[in-house]
């Protein structure tokens, strides 16, 4: 067996509320260090030797994503103002184009259909204008991503933001979509993309601070430096992020400043290029709301939807002026069994998302005349099927009569339909093409409940090939279990190309939708975090003991994977229960959880004292977060095998969080077997680039596959 490294120890010892801790291994944090770089690279070294009889496995899954994929390809189009928007991929290219054609009809709102041999040597369709080529904007970059772009309200600039090293600080420039002309504006340290005001002449962005948290808005006016753009807001507390966009009306631009459990918009007129926002509703501690404009009967309403009546959120309307929550009118009052998540505003119908008995639901409400009473009609836009997973598309455009909307399970690629708003017609304009032959009815899908320590019963998505088991449903299979369990995220059934390669060699998917999620509702994420964050943790073991007492598998052919917040998850279930899994992959891993929670300069841990506590002035989070911190309770367990991934740019979970714990698993737990893999281009999201992505995956999966005991398992067919 190849000698695995062994990181140097440095000890630091500090005193917190009368614990004394020692970190052997926080000198791996310096990145620019070079005993750092060449540790990560001697890991990585390591990782590829021991992983070096995978490369054939690699190989045949990267080969069967890539022939499962339809290379060249566009997204259903979109329709804003005068023209058509869609992104275009292309065979052989990482990155795609966006694109855009014009409306030929305005009274027909068909998306047009691209020509069956489309290539990108000609037009998919016809009058076709590349906006961008990413990949001409890629060349030269080991990273690259587009942080967003959006076209000025007369059409005729195109604002776009580009990070290419992986770190989310992009850079703004402005394209002049008829010359092709770049301007000399160029933005630095932007988060993201902007949002464009009423007229073409200025836009609006946001700054991070040195904690990498969004807390300013600026307005910029083309042709001017940046140095000379005005500040719109600024947002002092360190709890907050800050955000800006504008509403589908186009009326208005909106700021809003949000912490995890309070919120505050201040609102802009768009048409006024010196506007000063006004806030709404003045932030009150544990009150947390949205705002959408609406117009009913010719008058501007807001829409409200907020908490204040409920932990499921309320959906109320105002007056379009300053408004105190105990004047908002429900349209639809709070439901204890209905997770009211986002609402869209249309001419004449409003679209909430919402979510009740784990599901996920679109609802439309048609608008009247009588701005007081506005709702006249309700309905769902209905799908068969218990795991499909449905949800609003991209609606830009205010007046429109149908509503993009989409759908996918986990055997169901995603599909994208219009739903007539007049008429109830939905419409299917495309379903992501699976190559190769592949009918999703050869596979079934369960919904399967474990019952947690606390006598909850958690949520389980599973999906498996039909025929792997016996007609009898008693043969155990191998498993690849994933789960998240934070920040109300909620881990939806979904399709992906590349779990058909773990599927068709015999194993089975399955979601654990554990508490600190938002699958079941606001109760479930708020019985997931604090003082309650253990939930977390049982559920997801429990969901693994749930699936070997029903016959689906055993406990060594259970391989569990998450990923950032998710991988604390992994680390903390590989301490408390080791023995119920066969491998752990754990992605970005956020296991460092007391030191990042104990250093206010640290990106993003201010804001996340609602999450988890703030261990530095509360001695009770410190034993808390202390008890279940992977970093902090590596011993010397019967650990199953541990692949941990990273990425050296990362500015959200930092490399140094997985490179530190794999070294005190190494310390601590000699018989380990740990591998650490660190990507020394990318950031948060991985690699860049659609190759490389599957490269990546499929390092990944080849490694779960091993773990499985499927390696040399042939294909089903």
């Amino acid at each position: 067996m190849p000698v695995p490294p062994s990181a140097a120890r440095h000890p630091v010892t500090t005193t917190h509320h009368g614990h004394t801790r020692t970190d052997e291994y926080e000198w791996l944090r310096d990145k620019d260090d070079p005993a750092v770089i060449a540790h990560l690279e001697a890991e990585n070294a390591y990782t590829q030797e021991r992983t070096a009889h995978l490369a054939d496995l690699r190989g045949r899954i990267f080969d069967e994503i890539k022939a499962r994929t339809l290379e060249t390809d566009l997204s259903v189009p979109t329709r804003v103002r005068g023209y058509w928007y869609y992104g275009r991929s292309f065979e052989g290219r990482q990155y795609g184009a966006s694109c855009r054609v014009p409306v030929s009809d305005p009274d027909d709102w068909t998306p047009p259909q691209p020509a069956a041999d489309a290539s990108p040597d000609q037009p998919a369709l016809p009058g076709e204008e590349v906006l961008l080529d990413l990949d001409a904007l890629a060349d030269g970059h080991d990273f690259f991503s587009l942080g967003g772009s959006a076209v000025s309200p007369d059409d005729r600039l195109l604002a776009y933001a580009v990070d290419v090293v992986g770190d989310e600080r992009y850079t703004v420039r402005v394209l002049d979509l008829a010359t092709r002309q770049v301007h000399d504006d160029v933005l630095t340290d932007v988060l993201g993309g902007v949002t464009w005001g009423g007229s073409p002449d200025h836009f609006y962005y946001t700054t991070v601070d040195e904690a990498w948290r969004p807390d300013k808005v600026w307005r910029h006016r083309l042709g001017t430096a940046q140095a000379d753009d005005e500040l719109v807001f600024h947002e002092p507390d360190g709890r907050y992020f800050v955000g800006v966009g504008r509403t589908r009306s186009r009326r208005y631009v909106m700021i809003a400043a949000s912490s995890k459990t309070t919120s505050e918009f201040h609102v802009l007129d768009a048409s006024d290029p010196h506007a000063r926002p006004v806030c709404f509703a003045e932030r009150t501690d544990g009150v947390e709301y949205s705002l959408e404009h609406a117009v009913v009967g010719g008058e501007d309403r807001f829409l409200v939807l907020h908490n204040a009546t409920g932990p499921e959120f309320e959906l109320g309307h105002a007056p379009a002026v300053p408004t105190k929550p105990a004047d908002w009118k429900p349209l639809l009052p709070h439901d204890l069994a209905v997770r009211l998540e986002d609402v869209d505003a249309f001419a004449g119908h409003l679209v909430v998302q919402q979510r009740s008995g784990g599901s996920s639901q679109v609802r439309v409400l048609d608008l009247g005349e009588d701005p007081e009473n506005p709702v006249t009609g309700d309905r769902f836009v209905e799908f068969p099927g218990e795991l499909a997973t449905v949800g609003a598309g991209s609606n830009p455009a205010f007046e429109q009569p149908t509503i993009r909307v989409g759908m996918t399970s986990l055997a169901r690629p995603s599909a994208v339909y219009d739903h007539d708003l007049r008429t109830g017609e939905l419409v299917l304009r495309k379903q992501a093409p699976v190559l190769g032959g592949y009918d999703p009815d050869d596979y079934e899908e369960h919904r399967l409940w474990a019952s947690s320590v606390d006598g909850v019963q958690v949520p389980i998505s599973l999906v498996v090939r039909k025929g792997v088991r016996g007609a009898d449903g008693t043969d155990r299979v191998p498993v690849h279990l994933y789960g998240y369990g934070a920040y109300e995220a909620s881990i939806d059934p979904y399709f992906a190309v590349s779990r058909l390669s773990l599927l068709d060699r015999g194993a089975a998917f399955a979601i654990a939708h554990v508490r600190g999620g938002g699958e079941m509702g606001r109760h479930w994420y708020d019985d997931g975090k604090l003082e309650h964050k253990q939930h977390t943790f049982d559920d997801f073991i429990a969901a693994a003991r749930h699936l070997v007492e029903a016959g689906w598998t055993t406990a060594d052919r259970i391989v569990a994977e998450g990923a950032s917040a998710g991988g604390l998850l992994i680390g903390a279930v590989a301490n408390q229960a080791p023995e119920a899994f066969g491998g752990f992959v754990a992605g970005v891993p956020f296991v460092d959880t007391l030191t990042t929670m104990l250093d206010a300069t640290l990106p993003l841990t201010v804001p996340e004292y609602d999450e988890w506590g703030n261990p530095t002035d509360d001695p009770v989070a410190y034993e808390r977060i202390a008890g279940y911190a992977p970093y902090e309770n590596v011993a010397d367990l019967p650990y199953p095998p541990i692949l941990a991934e990273t990425s050296l740019n990362d500015t959200r979970v930092l490399y140094v969080e997985p490179a530190k714990w794999v070294a005190r698993l190494r310390e601590r737990a000699p018989r380990a077997d740990v591998l650490l893999r660190t990507e020394m281009a990318a950031g948060h999201g991985g690699v860049s680039g659609r190759y490389r992505a599957w490269e990546d995956r499929a390092f990944s999966l080849a490694w779960i596959l091993d773990r499985l005991g499927l390696a040399e398992a042939t294909l089903r067919s």
